[in-house]
C-alpha cells in the first residue's frame, strides 16, 4: 500500500520537504493511515510490536502519528491488552485546560511514539520532548517509513534507545525499481 499509494520518486530532486530541502522521494503516509486496510495493517502490526512492552499508552505529533496511534489503540482493545491514544498538540491551547498532549494520560506512564515518516527526526523528537514535560516514559518510537536522509534515525536514537522503522526508503525503491 505504501508503494502504491504514498510513494512518488523523480529523476530530479523537485520534492520540498518540511525541513526545506528538496529530495527525489516523495511518501505521503496520510494515504495509507487514513485507509481502513491501512489502518487494520498498521494497526495489527504495530500493536504485534509493542505488545509486550508493558505500556499504557501510544502517540505523536499531530497530524502524522494520530491515525496510526488510533489504529493500534483500536487493535489492543480487540486483542485484550488496551493502550491508550494520546495525541501532542504543535503548540499548547490557549484555552480550557493548557495542554501539549491530549488523551488518558499520566505522569509516570510508559508511551510508545508513533510518527508516519522520519527525516531528520523533527517531528519525533518534538514529540519526545513534550511526552518528557509529561513526565512520560518513551520507550519506543515506531515509525511507517525510515526515509534513510539527514540522520533522522540515528538522531532519535540518541533520546530514546529502541527506534524501528516497519519500512525503508532503500525497501520501498527495490520494490519501485523491480515494478512490483
Amino acid at each position: 500500500m505504501i508503494l502504491q499509494d504514498s510513494f512518488q520518486f523523480s529523476d530530479a530532486p523537485i520534492f520540498k520537504l518540511v525541513h526545506g530541502g528538496k529530495s527525489q522521494f516523495y511518501f505521503n503516509c496520510k494515504r495509507v493511515t487514513l485507509d481502513p486496510e491501512g489502518q487494520y495493517l498498521i494497526g495489527n502490526l504495530i500493536f504485534a510490536s509493542v505488545k509486550n512492552l508493558n505500556v499504557q499508552a501510544i502517540g505523536g505529533l499531530t497530524l502524522g502519528a494520530d491515525a496510526i496511534a488510533n489504529a493500534v489503540a483500536y487493535t489492543s482493545w480487540v486483542e485484550r491488552k488496551p493502550m491508550q491514544s494520546f495525541v501532542v498538540r504543535k503548540k499548547e491551547k490557549d484555552h480550557g485546560a493548557v495542554n501539549l498532549i491530549e488523551g488518558k494520560v499520566k505522569a509516570g506512564d510508559r508511551v510508545i511514539v508513533v510518527d508516519d515518516v522520519i527525516t531528520t527526526g523533527g517531528s519525533t523528537l518534538q514529540a519526545i520532548s513534550a511526552c518528557r514535560f509529561a513526565e512520560l516514559e518513551v520507550v519506543k518510537v515506531v515509525v511507517l517509513v525510515d526515509r534513510q536522509e539527514m540522520n533522522g534515525k540515528d538522531n532519535i536514537l540518541k533520546e530514546v534507545p529502541d527506534v524501528e522503522a516497519l519500512f525503508t526508503r532503500d525497501e520501498i525503491m527495490s520494490l519501485y525499481q523491480k515494478g512490483t
